[in-house]
């Protein structure tokens, strides 16, 4: 696709959004793969229309505000990546648009509201907690609450965990065969701390060292994908000055948390920062590709009986990360367990960073989808990879009737070596 894009007025973004948009032809392969376009069966709602609306606003031919309403109902899944003939990068786009375009929006108090709320809570753990119990306390307001601030309430557990901390240095058992730093990520370890003590435990048992830098922060996705630059760029630079460079790899267990750390690069490109973070880029690594490559793992129990395991493939893990066998490999390697394949598997489910709030209907539509397919598996269990596919799954489950139990895959492996599964 040609483009008459002017890179030079964009910043260091504009190469990489003008070099998307014009890998694309156009050809139609993406439609197929976009939930959006599956829920609403319009052009400007799938890749390929939204990559013309794109270049359209690039090019000073239309608004950022005509554009606006389907640009925002993009979930950047990025399945259209894998499904895509030309290997168009969308990721080069959707973001660093949504970064450039954000201050000429014009938003409604509520929205910017909204994304304030977000922006000032779900980065920082103790804001988090704290937010989250007070908002228990508002839920029966939530019918008079604007649909974006009722859903915030909707998505809040009745009971949070209790809290958790991790040793800067958990020693490898016996022969240490590797050294990593773990990122312990902001939502995840206030609504599913066990999720890092399970990651811990599993390396730990199969003689990897692992590190918890206590100066990291939020790894910066929620604020890039929602097109707030600065703050994603602060979290960044935050991170690559607390992670250390003596180690093998920097793992992370949440899906966003691994696709936005990779994207360090683009994120802090055009900065002094921009060496430092393709250098920071090639150590990350979701924790069932380090299993993976660790090789033989120490023996895993069998379980108490035959357990039925649905694999669901988080977005992040698979399109960004490209991170799809390792994950199904480690749960076939727990004797008894017999791994389900998801129909539709490569529709997102629609949780997607902030999207339940964002856009709450085709979130709901999405979710109720996936778990009428999770369900026809008959499993007695869901695995995934990513702690925003674990909530939404857990609340679809739950409206619909239905007493399965979502973990994360690295507890399924930590329960197995327990003899708990």
């Amino acid at each position: 696709m040609q483009h008459n894009i002017p890179t030079t007025k964009l910043g260091p973004l504009g190469e990489e959004m003008a070099a998307a948009v014009s890998t694309c032809v156009h050809c139609g392969f993406c439609l197929a793969a976009c939930p959006t376009y599956d829920v609403l069966g319009q052009e400007p709602d799938s890749p390929r229309g939204r990559i013309v609306l794109m270049k359209d606003v690039l090019e000073g031919t239309l608004s950022v505000d005509d554009a606006s309403p389907h640009i925002d109902r993009c979930l950047g899944c990025l399945a259209c990546e894998p499904a895509c003939p030309s290997g168009v990068p969308y990721r080069d786009l959707i973001s660093p648009y949504r970064a450039t375009t954000e201050a000429k929006r014009k938003r409604t108090l509520i929205d910017r509201l909204s994304r304030a709320m977000t922006n000032a809570t779900l980065p920082y753990p103790s804001r988090f907690r704290l937010a989250a119990r007070l908002g228990r306390f508002a839920r029966p307001l939530a019918p008079l609450l604007p649909q974006s601030i009722a859903a915030m309430l909707k998505l809040l557990p009745d009971r949070l965990p209790p809290k958790q901390t991790w040793a800067a240095v958990n020693p490898a058992i016996g022969t240490r065969r590797a050294r990593v730093a773990l990122l312990s990520g902001c939502a995840q370890s206030v609504l599913a701390p066990d999720i890092n003590s399970a990651t811990i435990d599993v390396l730990t048992r199969n003689g990897v060292e692992v590190v918890v830098p206590p100066k990291q922060t939020c790894c910066g996705a929620l604020s890039w994908h929602v097109g707030n630059l600065s703050q994603a760029q602060k979290f960044a630079v935050a991170n690559l000055n607390a992670f250390p460079d003596d180690v093998d790899a920097i793992v992370t267990n949440a899906a966003g948390c691994g696709s936005g750390m990779h994207e360090y690069a683009l994120i802090l490109k055009g900065t002094e920062f921009e060496a430092r973070a393709k250098a920071f880029v090639g150590k990350v690594k979701d924790v069932s590709v380090v299993l993976q490559e660790l090789g033989e793992l120490a023996p895993l129990p069998e379980t108490r009986k035959p357990v039925r395991i649905a694999y669901h493939d988080a977005c992040h893990l698979s399109n960004a990360q490209s991170v799809r066998s390792e994950p199904r490999s480690l749960l076939s390697l727990i004797p008894g367990v017999e791994l389900l394949e998801i129909p539709d598997s490569h529709l997102c489910c629609g949780s997607a960073g902030t999207y339940n709030v964002d856009q709450p209907e085709i979130a709901k539509t999405l979710g109720e989808d996936k778990v009428r397919n999770v369900l026809s598996t008959t499993p007695d269990l869901v695995a995934t990879g990513n702690i925003g596919c674990l909530t939404q799954l857990e609340s679809h489950l739950l409206s619909a009737g239905s007493d399965v139990n979502v973990r994360h895959t690295i507890q399924i492996l930590r329960d197995a070596y327990a003899g708990a599964l």
